[in-house]
């Protein structure tokens, strides 16, 4: 059983309950003054308390998806476990399993739509990195089979990992719901998590003489990808989406690669790369790129293009909401800004569900097919 399953919940819930009541049953027969009484009292208090304590924490994990499965909780997620050959023929993208969409009729592709696990090679980066592409319905209709479809790059936190995106905040899901009452177009979805040299945190830099994230999220995945899939190659044809670090992530890609991205979304962002010990040295010194993973700094100091952002925060629970709004006051044309500002919400799952629906038809809405 999953470390997400209902059933493992659901077991917890009763071994703490079952272990409550035999702790209230037994004590007064333990409440002697000999040892063995006071190692009973004493392994039932134990047994009791990390019972109560591993239903909790699976309930909360359950809520807000901190792992995904057994291997993440306890460091040893294998998804990178795939060889890609990128020999002759310049495959540098493997499928290596699909799956049916989380969604009525998911069986059937053309109603669900598709979700494929893929492992995909930069060839300018070097970086490998696994992923899932979520294709719409109408990939697999025959009206559609010459049609070329948007696309948008969702990421997770740090250290978030991509069935995340799919389980917790339910992006197919949202994005075939939107698409079916004609609120966004349909798109595919290109989901992983921006920590693709694991277990280092890049923040998506090209970090001198170590990964080269940028170029991966800005040169190799769009290139790969729209050779791979029908997706268009031009800005217009693709966007990028993510929360906190993914978030921070979207919104630098965006900012500073307008001729590959049209349109950025950060959930709950930061504006400035993190350094500390998850991330390493980013920089090697070198000011002018810690300037340039400032976007504070980028806007002052940069031109900026035409690339449209949203960002969002909260008046109550989050911590970024003065440097949301420093933000915005520094977009200038020909780039645009818009917000989502939540009365209440915190750095959460609950908080980034409540914001996804409107974000993706933001996004939709500048993004083309063809």
């Amino acid at each position: 059983m999953g470390l997400t399953s209902r059933k493992v919940l659901a077991l917890a819930v009763l071994l703490a309950v079952l272990l409550f009541v035999a702790t209230v049953w037994f004590w007064p027969r333990l409440s002697r003054p000999t040892s063995r009484a006071v190692f009973g009292r004493v392994g039932l208090l134990f047994a009791t308390q990390v019972a109560v304590f591993a239903a909790v924490g699976l309930a909360a994990n359950n809520s807000f998806l901190f792992y995904g499965s057994w291997a993440d909780l306890f460091g040893r997620q294998q998804s990178l476990g795939a060889v890609v050959d990128h020999s002759a023929g310049g495959k540098h993208l493997t499928v290596m399993e699909t799956r049916p969409a989380p969604v009525p009729g998911g069986s059937q592709p053309s109603v669900a739509g598709q979700i494929q696990k893929i492992v995909l090679g930069g060839p300018a980066s070097g970086i490998d990195s696994s992923a899932y592409v979520y294709l719409p319905p109408e990939y697999f209709r025959p009206q559609f089979a010459r049609r070329h479809f948007p696309a948008a790059v969702v990421l997770t936190g740090y250290p978030g990992i991509a069935d995340n995106l799919i389980k917790g905040l339910n992006y197919p899901t949202t994005a075939w719901q939107l698409a079916k009452v004609g609120k966004t177009q349909p798109m595919i979805l290109v989901m992983l998590r921006p920590t693709v040299a694991p277990p280092r945190d890049t923040e998506c830099v090209d970090i001198p003489g170590g990964p080269q994230t940028e170029t991966f999220f800005a040169r190799d995945l769009p290139g790969v990808i729209s050779k791979s899939y029908r997706v268009g190659t031009g800005p217009r044809h693709w966007g990028v989406i993510g929360n906190s670090t993914g978030g921070y992530c979207a919104l630098k890609i965006a900012l500073h690669h307008p001729d590959r991205y049209a349109a950025g979304v950060g959930l709950s962002a930061y504006y400035k790369a993190a350094e500390d010990p998850t991330t390493g040295d980013l920089f090697q010194g070198r000011k002018a790129l810690r300037n340039r993973a400032d976007l504070m700094w980028s806007l002052d100091h940069l031109p900026q293009g035409r690339s449209s952002l949203l960002v969002t925060s909260s008046r109550s629970g989050e911590g970024n909401l003065r440097s949301t709004e420093r933000f915005i006051s520094k977009v200038k044309a020909p780039a645009h800004v818009s917000s989502i500002i939540l009365d209440s919400g915190g750095h959460n799952f609950n908080t980034w569900r409540r914001e996804i629906p409107s974000a993706l038809e933001w996004l939709s809405g500048r993004l083309s097919a063809e």
